[in-house]
């Protein structure tokens, strides 16, 4: 019990990563089942067969090519306006700064129907046709408080002192801001991309108001779930796990690589 007691923390946080990872290690293994009917629900026998052909259903490679599309210039968007403005209001004092600190919160404290149903009635008073931009223009709202929030910690955590010294240095803004600020910021500003094409990608009530006649990806898995689930998205699904991991993976192995580089230094 006192063992127990002492690691306690640490055995529920594993137990926690366990809870995580259980689906995705289901959604896993049934990429490699045969189902018998049209519902990918139960175990029937081990088959390669989705992952030989993994475009092999109607429209899915299409709506997931969309899906990265929209993730990928969403992303772009929301991670550029959001340095931006955590730079700004972490760097610079103006009025109604304390008010913008309190808003940049709202649309990760608010529902998610909330803010579709806000963002739909805007493009509808404007006269926008629902489609590809009014997705895209909405995943880039809603991501750009979460690289906000990422980007804001990394600056308010950095040393201005290294800063000081390029200056000193006779190093220009410009110059300053490539070789020291940015590389310094680079971690909070990658892992707000990374959160930001998460979210994009990931995103189905926001895209489901907005998106008129446009099917994304989420969407796709929706309405399949309503006639038949093909294997075919168990393989996407583990294949989108797979390179996420792989990315955290390397990232950290290349930070590690680093950290012994600069000790052995």
């Amino acid at each position: 019990m006192r063992w127990i007691r002492r690691n306690l923390v640490v055995i529920v946080g594993l137990l926690t990563l366990v809870y995580l990872i259980v689906p995705n290690i289901v959604v896993m293994v049934f990429s490699f089942n045969k189902p018998a009917g049209r519902f990918n629900y139960s175990w029937v026998e081990f088959s390669t067969d989705a992952w030989k052909d993994p475009c092999g259903v109607a429209d899915m490679c299409g709506s997931l090519s969309l899906s990265l599309q929209i993730a990928l210039w969403a992303t772009i968007g929301a991670t550029v306006l959001g340095s931006m403005i955590a730079f700004a209001l972490v760097r610079y004092r103006f009025r109604a700064r304390g008010a913008i600190n309190s808003l940049i919160f709202l649309p990760m404290a608010m529902p998610e129907v909330v803010m579709a149903a806000s963002l739909l009635t805007l493009f509808l008073n404007l006269g926008a046709e629902l489609g590809y931009f009014t997705i895209l223009i909405a995943h880039t709202m809603f991501c750009l408080s979460f690289v906000v929030v990422a980007v804001k910690a990394r600056v308010l955590s950095m040393d201005p002192r290294l800063e000081e010294a390029a200056r000193d240095l006779y190093a220009g803004p410009v110059q300053t801001f490539v070789r020291v600020t940015l590389p310094i910021a680079a971690p909070g500003i990658a892992a707000g991309a990374m959160l930001a094409f998460a979210l994009s990608f990931d995103d189905f009530i926001i895209t489901n108001f907005n998106s008129g006649n446009t099917v994304t990806f989420p969407m796709f898995v929706w309405g399949s779930a309503q006639r038949g689930t093909p294997v075919q998205i168990n393989v996407i699904g583990t294949a989108m796990f797979a390179i996420a991991v792989l990315i955290v993976v390397g990232a950290q192995l290349i930070s590690n690589r680093r950290k012994h580089g600069a000790l052995a230094k």
